[in-house]
This record gives structure tokens, sequence and C-alpha cells, in this order.
């Protein structure tokens, strides 16, 4: 896996997500609608943004860090790390499932 396929703004497909692994695309991916999209921003210098749907339907986001440890990313924020196996990768899309 290269590292640099991560770097980018990657938004939750919860339409495609299945039998536990979340799939997200790139901002630029034509969406449906929804009311809101958890999302992540993963910076080249290992900083990040996540992003989420606050209670009013307004967008929430907090600074934080990233990392990738083999085949799993690691995304820290205020709420704490959240750990993903990757299950697939490239320009297009991430399949991550929780570890």
């Amino acid at each position: 896996m290269n590292r640099d396929d991560f770097v980018g703004i990657w938004i939750h497909s919860h339409e495609e997500s299945r039998d536990g692994a979340q799939v997200f695309r790139p901002e630029a991916y034509p969406f449906p609608p929804s009311r809101g999209r958890t999302s992540f921003t993963l910076r080249a210098d290992g900083s990040a943004l996540t992003g989420q749907p606050g209670p009013d339907d307004r967008g929430t986001t907090a600074d934080g860090s990233w990392r990738l440890d083999g085949t799993v990313l690691a995304l820290r924020s205020p709420g704490g790390t959240a750990r993903y196996e990757v299950l697939a990768a490239d320009a297009k899309h991430l399949e991550l499932r929780p570890a």
C-alpha cells in the first residue's frame, strides 16, 4: 500500500458499505443526496481533519493526525483513536473495516 494514495478528502459512502466494511470516496464523487456524511481529510504531513454531521445537520470538524501501519489506518482526533483495517485502497475508494 502506498501512503500517498491515502492523502486527500474522503467521504463515507454509506450506500456502498456492507458486511462491516465502510466505503469512502473522494469528495469529487457524485454522491446521491444524504442528510450528512462522515468524512476525513488526510494530509501528506500526517495531520488530519475529521468531519461528522451535527445534531442539527450542520457539520462539525476536529483536527487530528493519521498514520498507516502496514494495513492498519490509525486516525487520531480529540475523541480518541480509530483504527481501521484497510481492505482496499486506490484513488477512487477506500474500503475500511474497524479494527
